[in-house]
C-alpha cells in the first residue's frame, strides 16, 4: 500500500494546549517541592539555634543564606500553585514597591550575575497588591535585561505613577533592545529571542508576567524598545 504524499501531518497541539500542560506541570512540581523546601527551612534553623554559638560570622551568614532562601522558595513556590490552579489565589495587602524590586534585582543577580549591573528602584510608591506575585513579575523582567544587554554594564530602572484608578509600572534597561519584526511575540509561550551566545531558557518568562499580572486584575505591554534599550509598563489595580 503506498503512502500519500499529499497526506497532512498531524497537529502536535496547540499553544494553548502546551500552556495548559505547563500549568499543569507547574502545579505538580510546586506542589512536590513544597515538602523538601519547609524540610531544608526547618533544619536550618534548627542548626542555627543549636550551634550559632559555636560559628563565626561567615559561617552563620551562609547559614541563614540556606534558611532565607529555602523560605523565600518556598512563597514562591506556593504562588506558582496559585498561578497553575483553575482558580488562582493570591494574597492582597500592602507592599513597599522599593523593597519588592530590591528582592527581585537580588534574585535575578543571583540566577543572572552581570558584573557593574546597577538598579534604580528608590522612593517607590506603596502599593496593594500580592508581594509574591509581582516580584516574580520583576525578577523576569530583570532577568532579561540581564540576560539581553549590550556592550555596556545593565542598567534598570523602575518608576511607578497613578492613573485614575490604576497604578503604572515603568521598567526600562539599556539592553540591546527588541527588532520590530520580533515585538509582537515576545509575550507567546515558547518564543525565544534569538542572540548568539546566550543561554536560551524556556521562552515562558514574559508568558509568565503576562499571566501573573493577568491573576491581579492587570497587565503590561512593551512600551518601546529600540538599540538604546527597552520599555515595559505595566498597569494594576491602585
Amino acid at each position: 500500500m503506498s503512502s500519500n504524499p499529499t497526506a497532512k501531518k498531524p497537529e502536535t497541539g496547540s499553544t494553548g494546549d502546551q500552556e495548559e500542560r505547563i500549568k499543569r506541570f507547574l502545579a505538580t512540581a510546586s506542589h512536590d517541592l513544597q515538602s523538601p523546601l519547609r524540610h531544608i527551612a526547618m533544619y536550618a534553623e534548627m542548626l542555627l539555634d543549636d550551634l550559632e554559638p559555636t560559628l563565626d560570622g561567615e559561617q552563620l551568614q551562609s547559614l541563614r543564606m540556606i534558611m532565607e532562601k529555602a523560605q523565600t522558595a518556598q512563597r514562591l513556590t506556593k504562588a506558582l500553585m496559585s498561578l497553575a490552579g483553575t482558580i488562582p489565589q493570591i494574597t492582597i495587602s500592602d507592599a513597599r514597591l522599593t523593597d519588592l524590586a530590591r528582592e527581585a534585582w537580588k534574585q535575578a543577580l543571583d540566577e543572572f550575575p552581570v558584573s557593574g549591573a546597577t538598579l534604580d528602584a528608590d522612593n517607590l510608591p506603596l502599593i496593594r497588591s500580592d508581594a509574591a506575585l509581582l516580584t516574580i513579575v520583576l525578577k523576569h523582567l530583570f532577568s532579561n535585561a540581564l540576560t539581553f544587554h549590550g556592550s555596556a554594564a545593565p542598567r534598570v530602572s523602575v518608576t511607578a505613577t497613578r492613573d485614575g484608578a490604576d497604578c503604572c509600572i515603568i521598567v526600562a534597561d539599556n539592553g540591546c533592545g527588541i527588532e520590530p519584526d520580533y515585538q509582537e511575540k515576545i509575550f507567546d509561550a515558547f518564543w525565544k529571542l534569538p542572540k548568539s551566545g546566550t543561554a536560551q531558557g524556556p521562552g515562558l518568562g514574559l508568558t509568565t508576567t503576562r499571566d501573573l499580572l493577568g491573576t491581579l486584575g492587570g497587565d503590561i505591554k512593551l512600551d518601546h524598545s529600540d538599540e538604546s534599550g527597552s520599555r515595559f509598563a505595566i498597569r494594576l489595580p491602585a
